[in-house]
């Protein structure tokens, strides 16, 4: 890590000087490393209109960190990834089968996962504040293990979309058309589902299960108001992603904020000026 402690002293910030504030400088590159692994997945959640699904997925980490609480792990991120995967499964499964709308099955599921997540949590009449981190998150307390364990995922998904997003695509656009090429559509809605429901699991101690969701749309919806190619859509949703990222760390530094809320602030205020830019020369 000497090497981007290096890189930043160059930054006109007392925080980027030598020795000053790590924790700063450690929040800087995992916001660099994360918000482009959001703004991808964040463009295929737009395009299927999963808004709600990833915000689903959430409460479903929230119930796998309670549960890892009852059995009594010391770190409950193993077990909320295999309950927020399981979650995910079980979602598109009855969204396949069932005749019911999308959303419906999604509300009920939402809604289930963080009621019984808070029931475990105050089991016994346990505090709930425990848990209060998951909710709000902490980016300001990432560890450089974990930015390495970030730098990995990162690479996964770039991997991943490489090979598949062609076929994601045709599924999230034409689910007839891509069945009749040979696509087996529920299996790759089935492991986009589960890729989103780690990346937020695993992100959720960070940024905060109360605004996670707003990092995987808000970019992307940003920039399907004013891409004019699948290229130029890809290519804004991680410029979005990074600045408001950046931004927000420096400016909640600054105001002595939330960093995931400021995060989010600046990302709603580049999709309303996106929209209005729309609207204004459509």
């Amino acid at each position: 890590m000497n090497w981007w402690y290096k890189i930043l002293e160059a930054l006109p910030f007392e925080w980027a000087q030598e020795g000053q504030m790590i924790f700063m400088k450690n929040a800087l590159l995992a916001i660099i490393l994360l918000t482009p692994v959001f703004a991808l997945l964040g463009t295929m959640i737009v395009n299927n209109g999963m808004a709600f699904f990833s915000d689903a997925l959430g409460h479903g980490a929230f119930t796998g960190v309670a549960i890892g609480g009852l059995l009594g792990l010391a770190e409950p991120i193993g077990s909320a990834v295999a309950f927020s995967v399981i979650f995910a499964f079980l979602i598109t499964i009855i969204r396949h089968k069932s005749k019911m709308a999308g959303d419906t099955v999604i509300g009920v599921f939402s809604s289930s996962a963080i009621a019984l997540g808070i029931f475990l949590a105050t089991l016994g009449g346990k505090s709930f504040t425990k848990l209060n981190s998951y909710l709000v998150g902490d980016i300001l307390s990432i560890a450089p293990r974990e930015i390495g364990f970030l730098a990995i995922v990162l690479g996964i998904v770039l991997i991943f979309w490489f090979f598949v997003f062609n076929r994601l695509l045709l599924v999230s656009i034409n689910p007839s058309l891509a069945g009749s090429r040979g696509i087996n559509t529920f299996w790759y809605e089935v492991v986009f589902s589960c890729a989103v429901a780690v990346i937020v699991t695993v992100s959720m101690s960070w940024i905060g299960l109360l605004v996670i969701n707003s990092f995987l749309v808000l970019p992307a919806a940003a920039a399907r108001n004013i891409a004019r190619s699948q290229r130029q859509y890809h290519l804004l949703a991680v410029v979005f992603s990074l600045l408001s990222g950046v931004a927000g760390l420096i400016l909640s530094y600054s105001f002595e904020t939330a960093t995931g809320s400021t995060i989010v602030l600046i990302s709603s205020a580049i999709f309303f000026t996106t929209w209005f830019v729309r609207k204004r020369f459509a």
